[in-house]
Parts: C-alpha cells; sequence; structure tokens
C-alpha cells in the first residue's frame, strides 16, 4: 500500500470512528442534540442533494431531445418551404439589399457569415448547409458539432434580414444559443444508438475530423477580419465569436480528457459539462414562462382584450384567413370567442405560477399547446405554432414521453419487424436499464 492510500484509509477510518462516536452520543439517555444544529444538517443535506443533483447528471434528457427535435424540425421545414423564395428573403439580390445590410450590421454588430462574401454561390453554400445542418441535427448525428452548425445557419440567414421574421423566428433565434450547451442526444439520436453500439470506442475517427476542419474555419474568420471583434461593453459584445472558440476548445479539452485523464478530470469534465446543460435547460424554461407572462400582461391592457373582442378581429383579415368559410364560421358564434379570449389571457398569466403544482400545469399545457395548434391552422401562421410548441415540450413530463417511445417501439415493430426480436430506441447513454436507476458518473462523483 502506497503513503497517500494508507494516508486516505486513515482519514476513512478516523471519519467512520468518529461518526461512531457522534452516534452513541446522540443515543445516550439525557442527550438533546440542539434545534439549530438539527436545522442546519438538513439544511446542508439538501444543498448537498442538490447540488449532486445537478452535477451529478444530465436532466431532462427526453425534454432535450424533444425541443431537439422540434426547433430543428421548424427551422428545416421553413428553409423548405421559402427555398423558391430564398433569394428574395436573405439574399444579396433581394429588396433588403447588400449595402442597406451592411449598413446596419455595421451598426448592431450582428453576426451573420452571409456578410463575408456577397457573391451568390457563397450565399447557396450558406443556405445549403442550414438546411443540412437542420436534418443532421433532428436526427441527432454528432449533436455537438450540428447544434453549432444550426445555430450558424440560423442567426446568420435571420440578421441578414433582420426585418423578414416574426416571433417565432425569434423564439427560434434564442433557442439554437441555447441549444449548444445541451446534451440533447442523448436519446432519440444516431448519437445515442453509436454509444450504445460501441460504448467505449476510442477509435472516433469522424468527430475529430469535424472539429479540426470547423477550427480551419475559425482560424480563417479570425485572421482574415470575417468575425466582428468590436467589443464596447456592455451593449455590443458580439457573443458569437467568443461562443464558437469557447466551444471549441471546450470540446476538444473534454475529447483529451475522455482519452488521456485520469478519472478525477474526467470526473471534472462530467460535473462541468452537467452543470452547463442543467443551466441551459433552466434558461430555455425561463425564456418560455417569460414570452407567456409579458404576451398576458401585455393583452391585459388591451382594451380589445378586456372587453373579449380580440380574437374576432383576426379572423376578418385576409392575411390571416387562409380558411375564409371556416374563419367565418368561428366568427359567428361570439360566446366561444368571447371565452377563448378571456382564456388565452388567464393561460398565459397563470401559467407561470403553476410550474410547482404538475396536474394544474399539465392542463395548462395541454390548452397552450392546443391552442397553437388552432392558431397554425385557422390563422395560418404554421411556423410560429410549431416553435412555440417546440418551446412548450420543454414542460413534458417524462413518463409522457416514455410513453411515447414505447408507443413508437410497438409501431415500429409491427411496421419494420427484425429477425433479432423487437426493434429498440437507445436508452440514455449515460444511464442505467432502469429510469430510476442512478448514472455511473453520478456514483463516481459522489465518492469523489
Amino acid at each position: 500500500m502506497s503513503r497517500h492510500e494508507a494516508r486516505e484509509a486513515h482519514e476513512v477510518h478516523e471519519t467512520s470512528a468518529t461518526s461512531e462516536a457522534s452516534e452513541r452520543t446522540s443515543h445516550q439517555p439525557g442527550h438533546q442534540p440542539r434545534p439549530q444544529a438539527v436545522g442546519f444538517d438538513r439544511a446542508m443535506a439538501a444543498v448537498a442533494k442538490g447540488v449532486l443533483r445537478v452535477t451529478g447528471a444530465a436532466l431532462g434528457p427526453y425534454q432535450s431531445a424533444v425541443i431537439r427535435i422540434g426547433f430543428s424540425l421548424t427551422w428545416l421545414l421553413f428553409l423548405l418551404r421559402e427555398f423558391p423564395h430564398r433569394h428574395e428573403l436573405y439574399g444579396p439580390e433581394g429588396p433588403w439589399g447588400w449595402d442597406m445590410a451592411q449598413q446596419l450590421i455595421a451598426d448592431n454588430h450582428a453576426f451573420t457569415v452571409l456578410m463575408w462574401d456577397d457573391g451568390r454561390g457563397w450565399f447557396e453554400f450558406v443556405y445549403a448547409v442550414a438546411v443540412l445542418a437542420a436534418v443532421l441535427l433532428m436526427v441527432g448525428w454528432r449533436t455537438r458539432t450540428m447544434s453549432v452548425l444550426f445555430m450558424v445557419g440560423v442567426l446568420s440567414l435571420q440578421n441578414r434580414s433582420v426585418f423578414m421574421g416574426d416571433g417565432g423566428d425569434n423564439v427560434i433565434h434564442l433557442m439554437a444559443i441555447y441549444l449548444v450547451f445541451t446534451q440533447c442526444g442523448r436519446v432519440w439520436s444516431l448519437d445515442a444508438r453509436r454509444a450504445a453500439r460501441k460504448p467505449e470506442a476510442d477509435d472516433d475517427r469522424v468527430g475529430p475530423a469535424l472539429w479540426t476542419a470547423l477550427g480551419a474555419l475559425l482560424l480563417f474568420g479570425t485572421f482574415t477580419g470575417k468575425f466582428d471583434w468590436y467589443t464596447e461593453l456592455p451593449w455590443n459584445l458580439p457573443v458569437v465569436p467568443y461562443l464558437l472558440w469557447a466551444v471549441w476548445l471546450g470540446t476538444a479539452l473534454s475529447w483529451c480528457v475522455r482519452r488521456y485523464g485520469s478519472e478525477q478530470p474526467r470526473i471534472l469534465a462530467n460535473v462541468v459539462r452537467n452543470l452547463l446543460h442543467n443551466t441551459a435547460l433552466v434558461v430555455i424554461m425561463a425564456e418560455a414562462c417569460l414570452i407567456y407572462a409579458t404576451a398576458g400582461w401585455y393583452k391585459i391592457q388591451g382594451s380589445r382584450w378586456q372587453d373579449g373582442t380580440a380574437v374576432h378581429y383576426p379572423l376578418h383579415l385576409d392575411y390571416f384567413s387562409p380558411w375564409p368559410a371556416l374563419s367565418e364560421l368561428l366568427s359567428a358564434f361570439a360566446l366561444p370567442l368571447l371565452l377563448i379570449t378571456y382564456g388565452t389571457v388567464a393561460v398565459q398569466v397563470a401559467f407561470p405560477f403553476t410550474l410547482f403544482n404538475r396536474r394544474v400545469k399539465n392542463v395548462l399545457l395541454a390548452a397552450m399547446i392546443t391552442e397553437h395548434a388552432v392558431i397554425a391552422v385557422i390563422l395560418g401562421l404554421p411556423f410560429f405554432s410549431l416553435a412555440m410548441i417546440a418551446a412548450d415540450a420543454v414542460f413534458l413530463p417524462t413518463t409522457f414521453l416514455r410513453r411515447l417511445e414505447r408507443l413508437a417501439l410497438r409501431v415500429r415493430g409491427r411496421l419494420l419487424p427484425k429477425r433479432g426480436g423487437a426493434a429498440e430506441l437507445p436508452a440514455q447513454r449515460t444511464g442505467g436499464e432502469g429510469p430510476r436507476e442512478r448514472e455511473p458518473e453520478s456514483v463516481e462523483h459522489a465518492r469523489a
């Protein structure tokens, strides 16, 4: 036994002896622990349990997978829908010309790679990369790399023509940044399937090759002056170039630690990754609550929402009437429109306050998802509704998502039977066999 191991064994023995002595003292007759000490011990135990839960595992793997699929699918459908009109929306020959976009970006310092060159070929390349990144992120292939490319595609196109977007585009804009920090490929992804087949594989060459190529692009953008490094704090800080370099360096360091590091550096790397993931998930939840809270309180101040006629007027606008006959049919019933108007305000204002009551939260969540589905059909706003439904999905209960998973397994097993038995979707990559089993990295973290 080495000197370090002997010292650790001695410390463990002393700790055990101290604990046994204190336990014997607490059971002696007439010994009563002080209430302050008991309360302090309970508080510290609760804090330790919370810290272990936040840093020991990436929470919400199914929720993060749903929002990954939802936002990438929404952006992909939008790009495919507007493919014939892509030049008018974001191209250098569109109404919002190259010179006007250059003047605006020089003032607000927004990030977009479309301003690197005004050629048509460069625009077509960026648009194609945005489509490809959305497809690969949706299926979960190299989710860390694809989340970065997805963010670059979203920011580049939207910042090129800022006046072409709506509320749904703003939601995708923000969520694309948040997804970079999440571990959104732990379930329902090709990454999870690959990890389940080769859990200890060290011969991965695709990942390092992708990050090498991205590093070369970052070096090119940095040394050729393509990136805007204007840093007049606090308002004009160009977050994206620093974020790209931080993600690239952090991922390279994490790969080196996993491949060559000892146990303690690996545990520390897992703690950092889990903390970033859980923080990003909380930010996504807070963003969704903020959207609904501000929308609800602004509606309360409107006179049309106060008298219950706000829903009536959009049904008579040609721009929001893809089905005129259906709009006229709905507007003919005054009482349901009145209830929908007041119900919309009540649900949006009350939703952030119901997060601690699971049953009430689930009822309001189902109401909001139904409302956005109706908006997509009646008012002709499918992409806005899909973006909001994807944001709502972060609050879906895990039991419901697991039921959907089992249903998908049964349907796929009937449609595509395999020789080796029923097909199974990959489970959580670092988890155990059951949903309640603690992850190995959590055990190592607790032991450390």
